[in-house]
């Protein structure tokens, strides 16, 4: 049997998370390796966290699977949430920029970040997407940060960016199972957008179950049901996010400017 060695900083971190003692005896040693992987995102994203926060921005990790309406989302939510803030997007996918093309064509600063073979934004990704951010604008200027991360039920929820919130996208076309299936995702999540509601009438989908399956998951997650085609329910996300700059601007600490 091999014996497994942890490092000093290995054990600081199994530690930290409160990882209980069987999981040591019986974790394979490439398993550490991410424990070590997750551990260096979560300093990074710390770090873009206070970058954030020296800028007064506040940034949203936008998550869902593939094709439940991200995109679609922001560009009927962008113009009218850029009437009242100063707003930028860095869009996530894993080989083209068609969806930061279809963004810049509503008039909102975009910053593509392709990941090649990787289902998820990192903290070192969304680091590097904020220095070419920083090259085109003055973020200290703006009011708020959109991350649209890769579409992906697992990973992303597992890996911070430096964000003060999640938001997850779960469309009716998806059924009623998906916080089950997936409870990380939707227990991280600040505020879940039940998408696509406008097909509702054409579905075998209980909105009813989707929304017990969500507060069975996160008690406290607020859940807005919306359609990008029809506009319903936009309005409250739009107040949500205007309520989470009204809280994040009498709770942020004071940072010096870098």
């Amino acid at each position: 049997m091999q014996l497994l060695q942890l490092s000093q900083f290995q054990s600081s971190v199994i530690a930290e998370n409160q990882y209980p003692p069987f999981f040591l005896m019986h974790m394979p040693l490439e398993d550490t390796l991410g424990l070590n992987l997750l551990a260096a995102n979560t300093h990074q994203a710390e770090h873009n966290n206070q970058q954030l926060e020296r800028w007064g921005l506040l940034c949203l990790n936008l998550m869902s699977s593939p094709g439940a309406g991200k995109t679609a989302l922001l560009e009927r939510s962008l113009p009218s949430i850029a009437n009242n803030l100063r707003v930028a997007v860095l869009e996530g996918d894993m080989t083209t920029e068609l969806d930061a093309d279809r963004l810049e064509a509503v008039g909102i600063p975009v910053v593509p970040i392709t990941t090649g073979r990787a289902c998820h934004l990192d903290a070192a990704m969304v680091s590097g997407g904020l220095k070419l951010l920083q090259q085109r604008l003055d973020p200290a200027g703006l009011n708020l940060l959109l991350v649209e991360n890769v579409g992906n039920l697992v990973c992303p929820a597992e890996f911070d960016v430096g964000e003060h919130h999640k938001v997850a996208l779960l469309s009716v076309t998806e059924g009623d199972d998906k916080p089950l299936k997936y409870p990380l995702m939707f227990r991280n999540a600040d505020v879940v957008l039940i998408t696509k509601v406008d097909l509702l009438p054409h579905l075998p989908v209980d909105l009813a179950a989707i929304r017990h399956n969500i507060f069975s998951i996160n008690p406290n997650a607020t859940v807005i049901e919306v359609s990008a085609i029809t506009g319903e329910g936009l309005d409250a996300w739009h107040r949500w996010v205007l309520q989470a700059l009204a809280n994040r601007s009498t709770t942020a600490p004071a940072l010096a400017t870098a």
